[in-house]
């Protein structure tokens, strides 16, 4: 049984209405679908496993981490293959490099003295291919 809310407005609501401009980013009524909600509700992850997922995807929001995911995607690469791609210094690289690691986003191996990293997160892989993908799609 779907169970619906329809809330009318005052007068004084109707005067702090959105202007037509503003219709598509809000209703103009409050109209719940209860059904729909409880479904939402039912299968949202609690607040640790959102908080973890939130941490993740802050990663993406520094242009350098974002490099070094990209760079990632295509096959595992050693510290100074990175700090060449990014044409930052090794510390500037292994510092990232670290903060990915911290997250479990990459993994580190060690071949003698030299440490290569590859991606351990699939999603965040897809997400960024996915994003540039995109974004260079637009620019066309």
């Amino acid at each position: 049984m779907l169970v619906f809310e329809l809330v009318e407005t005052n007068r004084a609501d109707r005067a702090r209405l959105p202007s037509a401009s503003d219709e598509a980013d809000t209703c103009g009524v409050e109209f719940v679908n209860e059904e729909n909600v409880a479904h939402v509700l039912a299968a949202m992850p609690d607040e640790d496993i959102l908080e973890r997922t939130a941490a993740e995807f802050a990663l993406l929001a520094d242009p350098t981490r974002l490099r070094i995911l990209y760079a990632l995607s295509f096959h595992e690469l050693c510290v100074c293959d990175l700090s060449r791609v990014l044409g930052r210094s090794m510390p500037a690289t292994s510092q990232q490099l670290q903060r990915l690691r911290r997250e479990g986003v990459v993994k580190c191996r060690m071949q003698g003295k030299l440490a290569y990293y590859r991606l351990e997160s699939p999603t965040l892989e897809r997400a960024v291919c996915e994003a540039f993908a995109r974004h260079q799609e637009r620019s066309r």
